[in-house]
């Protein structure tokens, strides 16, 4: 059995591996033309296009993996199918479910290298190709992330009209807030910087605020300070996060994001879905080959066997984009996120294994 296992995870890696040069051949060739109208511009050659687009190949990796593993597992397959291999190895007497267990690790495996790739090393090669596409074609850097964004911290909640680098502030304006609910001061500064712990603001004009008496008359008292540091609970990593979609955040950011954000108070929705999404991926990996491996095992020795896998692929396929609508759908009416990403992989996934065991009884 040893010698059987490795011979179809040979075959696995081989044509895994193959889509997967495939894949990214092909993406880097239509990422080339892309670029090539950019190819001239300052300092962007030819070969600086090329480095771009080999550094963004991790997020390819990363993002296109189920569909990429699952190719490569139907293509080998497939082929051990249509040479009659399957028919063999199932007359010695190796059931079904013998050759789905090896699958299925075989495949667990490829998605633990594509998660590590995803965390480890797409989010730096990623950031590292924008900056140097940027300063290659000598754009701004900081011009191109000035973007404002509101955060609650505390009792305060901090407006910034601009964002430079992540450090350098403009027009920026704070709120204090007593007992969280009640408006205490209102302060304006043009410019302002963060250490990673506090918030400095230069030049801010004050406008505080309060209560007469109890019927509800208040007093505006204006005041106009050189400098106001204000500690902070976000961090560094936090407002870099600001410039980035819940899908290009680790998945270690987007833990830390949605736990701040749920301790102000803020929605987490987008973000909570993208991380159900994440964690339960390599389960709708898992669901879509059982699910595929229906139509293989159905008739080993049917002419047509070639079209029954086209078409376990490309139900499996629509089975993750409707996968995917169920994060939108749960977003817009404010369904239970992990139930709409987790329900229907495991309903497939049972379906597909009972269907399985039977045909392995036969």
């Amino acid at each position: 059995m040893k010698i059987l296992d490795r011979y179809i995870i040979k075959t696995m890696a081989f044509y895994t591996l193959a889509v997967m040069l495939i894949w990214l051949g092909v993406y880097s060739f239509f990422g080339f033309l892309n670029e090539v109208n950019e190819i001239g511009q300052a300092n962007y050659s030819s070969t600086e296009a090329m480095i771009y687009i080999f550094l963004k190949l991790p997020e390819v990796i990363s993002g296109h993996s189920s569909v990429v593993i699952l190719l490569g597992s139907l293509l080998a397959l497939g082929h051990l199918a249509a040479t009659s291999q399957l028919i063999i190895v199932r007359g010695s007497g190796v059931s079904i479910m013998n050759i789905t267990k090896v699958v299925l690790k075989t495949a667990l495996v490829f998605v633990v290298i594509a998660i590590l790739v995803g965390e480890l090393i797409a989010p730096i090669a990623s950031q590292t190709a924008k900056n140097s596409r940027a300063q290659a074609l000598g754009h701004n850097i900081q011009a191109k992330n000035q973007q404002g964004f509101w955060v609650k911290d505390k009792n305060s909640i901090i407006h910034v009209g601009k964002n430079f680098d992540g450090r350098s502030f403009a027009d920026v304006m704070l709120v204090n807030l007593e007992n969280n609910k009640t408006l205490a001061s209102v302060g304006q500064a043009d410019n302002a910087l963060f250490d990673g712990q506090n918030l400095t603001l230069d030049s801010v004009n004050f406008y505080k605020i309060h209560r007469k008496n109890k019927n509800q008359f208040y007093q505006f008292e204006a005041e106009k300070l050189s400098q106001y540091k204000l500690p902070v609970a976000f961090d560094q990593e936090f407002v870099g996060s600001l410039r980035k979609e819940p899908r290009d955040l680790s998945s270690w950011n987007l833990v830390n994001q949605i736990s701040f954000l749920a301790k102000n108070g803020l929605a987490v929705d987008a973000f909570e879905v993208e991380l159900y999404q994440r964690l339960v991926k390599p389960f709708t990996l898992m669901a879509m080959i059982v699910f595929s491996m229906l139509f293989i095992f159905g008739s080993l020795r049917d002419a047509s066997l070639g079209k029954k896998i086209f078409l376990g692929l490309m139900l499996s396929l629509f089975f993750e984009l409707f996968s995917r609508i169920g994060g939108v759908l749960s977003l817009r009416f404010d369904y239970n996120h992990f139930l709409v990403a987790s329900i229907p992989t495991l309903i497939v996934l049972v379906f597909a294994f009972i269907l399985l065991k039977r045909k392995s009884a036969q």
